[in-house]
C-alpha cells in the first residue's frame, strides 16, 4: 500500500504557496492572516467539542465551514480571486445575514449583565471567548490587506466583524442560565 505523504518539503526554504499560483515566504501577510484564520477555525472547533446546546453546535459548525471559504479568499492573491469563485462561494452579503439573523436570535434570548462579562464562567462560554479573540485578531489582519488591496472584498470585513459578535453572544448564551454575579466574575460557580 503506498501512502501520501502531507509533507512535500516545498516549503522548506521558507516559502508557501497561494492558492490558485505564486509562491510567497510565510512571513507574509496573506499567509499570517491564513495562519490567525486556521487558528480561529480550531478554537471554534474547541468550543463546539464543549458545547452543550445542539443549537450552538451546529451553528458552530456552519461557521467553521465558512471560515474555510474565508480562508481560501485570503490565500488568494486578488489575480486569481476569479478562478476560486469558479470552484466556491465566497463570503457575501447572504453570508452575512445569515449572521445578522443569527444575532438577532441570540439577543431576543439573552439579557446581557450590566457591568463586564469576565471570560470564564464555564469552560462552555470561555472556548467561545477565546474563539472570540481569534476572530477578532483575523478582522484586524484583514482590514489590513484590505486597505493594501489584497482583498477585495468589503463583504468579508463584514462578515468577519459580525462573526465576532456572534460567538460572543454564543458565550453568553451557554451561560445563560447562571446568574450575573458568576458571569461578571464577582461570585464562583460551583
Amino acid at each position: 500500500m503506498v501512502r501520501n505523504s502531507i509533507s512535500t518539503k516545498r516549503g522548506d526554504s521558507g516559502e508557501t504557496s497561494l492558492l490558485y499560483g505564486g509562491r510567497v515566504a510565510k512571513s507574509n501577510r496573506r499567509v499570517e492572516a491564513n495562519g490567525i484564520g486556521d487558528e480561529a477555525v480550531s478554537a471554534l472547533g474547541l468550543a463546539r467539542a464543549h458545547c452543550n446546546s445542539d443549537f450552538i453546535h451546529d451553528a458552530l459548525l456552519e461557521i467553521q465551514r465558512q471560515m474555510f471559504l474565508a480562508n481560501a479568499e485570503i490565500t488568494t492573491s486578488t489575480d486569481h480571486l476569479d478562478r476560486l469563485q469558479e470552484h466556491f462561494q465566497v463570503i457575501g452579503e447572504e453570508q452575512v445575514s445569515a449572521l445578522d439573523e443569527l444575532l438577532q436570535r441570540l439577543e431576543d434570548e439573552i439579557e446581557l449583565p450590566a457591568a463586564f462579562i469576565i471570560p470564564g464562567a464555564t469552560v462552555s462560554s470561555a472556548t467561545l471567548d477565546l474563539a472570540r479573540c481569534k476572530v477578532r485578531e483575523l478582522e484586524r489582519i484583514a482590514v489590513t490587506l484590505y486597505e493594501d488591496g489584497m482583498i477585495k472584498n468589503q463583504h468579508l470585513l463584514v462578515w468577519l466583524n459580525r462573526l465576532s459578535d456572534c460567538v460572543f453572544m454564543m458565550a453568553r448564551y451557554v451561560d445563560r442560565d447562571l446568574s450575573p454575579e458568576i458571569v461578571t466574575g464577582t461570585r464562583r460557580a460551583r
